[in-house]
């Protein structure tokens, strides 16, 4: 496995672990509905928290946030959409990212909630 892929895989488990943490119960990894791929379907109290992970070695290129792309959210958009109506689900529904990025010999987690909107 490539060392991006390892380290991708890395921080989903951290991220995973974050939001248990915090107290969300996790619903789904790696989702996926036709060309779109949901990270983690998290729910918090009456919230569905479809979180979008993104991990860096560094900050060399930037805040990982900073990778959420407009194509990236329309993804997600269609995607979630599809697992609501599917499940039959009535809940509010949040978009949030997770941060992940090396500093040092940790990893810094930072926990972006409502970090874009649905359109």
């Amino acid at each position: 496995m490539a060392q991006h892929n390892e380290l991708g895989k890395l921080g989903e488990e951290l991220a995973v672990n974050f939001l248990k943490n915090n107290g969300y119960t996790i619903l789904e990894t790696n989702w996926t509905f036709q060309k779109a791929e949901i990270d983690i379907i998290a729910q918090t109290n009456d919230t569905l928290a479809i979180v979008e992970v993104k991990t860096r070695s560094s900050l060399e290129f930037g805040l990982p946030q900073d990778a959420v792309n407009t194509k990236k959210i329309k993804l997600l958009t269609k995607a979630v959409d599809n697992y609501v109506v599917e499940k039959d689900l009535d809940i509010n529904v949040r978009f949030d990212i997770i941060s992940i990025y090396k500093e040092g010999k940790s990893f810094v987690i930072e926990h972006l909630t409502d970090a874009f909107f649905h359109f």
